[in-house]
């Protein structure tokens, strides 16, 4: 996990549209209507190739698979692990309870994924199959040996905190005991992704979403003592892999929504950075988290951290012109350096397979505008040293 003594890098959350054919076999499979098992695989390789193909060809440095065997990037895990089973229903956030016309709107719409299985934990967590693990990490190295990516590859993985948001504990004594089941059946996901060559990114929007989602009538403070618990469980959890090797996600939630009830940055910042991974992913581009730049002139940031800021919204159709995203890359080297700074993007650009905010073609597209945007720093940026 690091960035470049040369220009800005860039890099993006994980998820990618998946085809119309990908999405089909994901839900038959999800929902346990028949399908064709070879399809599916001989599909999703396929789709980790080209999604692999593109992302070199745009001139995205840090690539990934996609997400593409992932109906999900949490519930994922009821296909790997036993443990659980039926259906915990969805959540709706805070923000959203506020405004109800609006989010069954959102729902209307398909902006929501309401379709999804959202599993309960009814058992004991163990590994139950990790031929999807394998497959996965066989896809991306396969792909990455056909495209040679600029840098280097990276593989998602759910934090122990948000697979216990959106898969309820209905089996172990407290929710701590729950978080720490789960930190230790993902060491072994965590190590494997590493150990295959791969940058290991763990998702933890539960660091700020939780807040609205799982815990909206508990206090800020309390908020960040349980934030605090997660991430000593998520450092437990990677111990054995070096920091430079990983990076962290964090956000608010990706969907449409008001977003007025998000626990600001700086409230969880401090804490956040606790964590072991060297890469923290964070929002900057939305218009509720965009001013939060801000923040990094407060607290301290570990000299061995780099900031990966979001430079393109996931959830709007707009397409960020270029100059924008290099004004945005700069807000953060100016305070942390050039040399601490990847351009990534807010959240995934198909989070749950089927319910894609963005356009497909625009998303593509918004990633265009990230790679000639970091051309445009890099050259403000090191013509200016020189």
């Amino acid at each position: 996990m690091k960035s470049s003594c040369e220009r800005i890098l860039t890099t993006h959350v994980g998820s990618l549209p998946r085809s119309q054919e990908l999405v089909n076999l994901l839900f038959a499979k999800d929902t346990g209507e028949p399908y064709d098992a070879a399809a599916f695989d001989a599909c999703v390789t396929r789709s980790v190739d080209e999604v692999v193909r593109r992302q070199v060809e745009l001139g995205i440095d840090v690539v990934s698979d996609g997400e593409m065997s992932k109906i999900g990037y949490s519930t994922y895990l009821k296909d790997r692990l036993s443990g659980f089973g039926g259906e915990g229903g969805r959540r709706v956030p805070r923000d959203l309870e506020e405004y109800p016309e609006y989010s069954q709107q959102l729902i209307e719409m398909r902006g929501v994924p309401v379709g999804l299985k959202r599993p309960l934990c009814q058992g004991p967590i163990a590994v139950r199959d990790d031929q999807p693990l394998r497959t996965d990490l066989a896809n991306l190295q396969a792909a990455v040996e056909r495209h040679r990516p600029g840098e280097a590859a990276f593989m998602n993985a759910a934090s122990p905190g948000v697979a216990a948001v959106f898969m309820r504990n209905e089996y172990y004594p407290s929710h701590d005991a729950y978080l720490e089941a789960l930190a230790e059946i993902m060491r072994l996901e965590y190590e494997a992704i590493v150990e295959a060559g791969f940058l290991l990114q763990i998702d933890a929007p539960d660091m700020a979403m939780g807040r609205h989602m799982l815990w909206p009538d508990e206090s800020d403070a309390s908020f960040r003592k349980i934030a605090a618990r997660q991430i000593e469980v998520l450092n437990h959890a990677t111990a054995a892999i070096a920091p430079e090797r990983m990076r962290m996600h964090i956000c608010w939630g990706n969907y449409q929504g008001p977003h007025h009830c998000d626990i600001p940055f700086a409230k969880i910042a401090e804490v956040v950075l606790k964590a072991r991974p060297a890469g923290l992913l964070v929002e900057g581009a939305n218009p509720r988290h965009e001013h939060e730049w801000e923040v990094f002139n407060e607290v301290k940031v570990p000299d061995d951290k780099v900031i990966i800021p979001g430079v393109i919204d996931s959830t709007s159709n707009f397409i960020e012109h270029p100059r924008l995203v290099a004004q945005r890359i700069r807000r953060y080297t100016d305070i942390v350096g050039r040399e601490r700074v990847i351009a990534g993007a807010d959240c995934g650009f198909s989070t749950f397979a089927g319910f894609p905010q963005v356009h497909p073609k625009i998303a593509w597209a918004k990633f265009g505008s990230l790679v000639e945007g970091a051309r445009i720093a890099s050259a403000e940026l090191w013509s200016r040293a020189a």
